[in-house]
């Protein structure tokens, strides 16, 4: 009888660095973005979100027929003072003239809106076309 020795396969060692490898990549693309995440500023998506809310909050109003003053007038106010931080939160764009003149019109929006408060879901529905034109106004030219 004769006797063969065969010899290890190294394919095992080969899986377990190519394994190795994959997790230390997942591990290091994980930090990586995370290190990325952090040197961003979320002020400019937290006013955006916060202002798309309340102007979602006055459309539901409008289709549940509840349009008096009580039910928009603070979500108006809110919207108006956090028009107020549009320049903070876009620095870079604080010189832009197109930037300044969509914020104004934005305001100005408000304002006509808070001056005279929608009173009847007609109005609400005037109201809230209007100051989603002035959004996606500036969102076509700066987004």
């Amino acid at each position: 009888m004769t006797e063969t020795t065969r010899k290890p396969s190294n394919a095992y060692r080969y899986l377990f660095v190519l394994i190795f490898g994959l997790v230390i990549g997942v591990v290091a693309s994980v930090m990586l973005a995370s290190a990325i995440k952090k040197r961003q500023d979320p002020f400019p998506g937290s006013l955006m979100q916060v202002m798309a809310k309340q102007s979602q909050l006055l459309e539901q109003s409008r289709k549940q027929s509840r349009c008096s003053i009580n039910d928009t007038a603070p979500r108006l106010q809110t919207l108006r003072a956090l028009s107020n931080d549009l320049d903070l939160a876009f620095p870079g764009l604080r010189d832009d003239a197109r930037f300044q003149q969509h914020a104004s019109r934005f305001r100005a929006s408000l304002n006509d809106a808070l001056g005279t408060p929608p009173s009847d879901c007609t109005a609400l529905a005037i109201v809230t076309e209007r100051i989603g034109n002035d959004c996606k106004a500036c969102h076509q030219d700066f987004r």
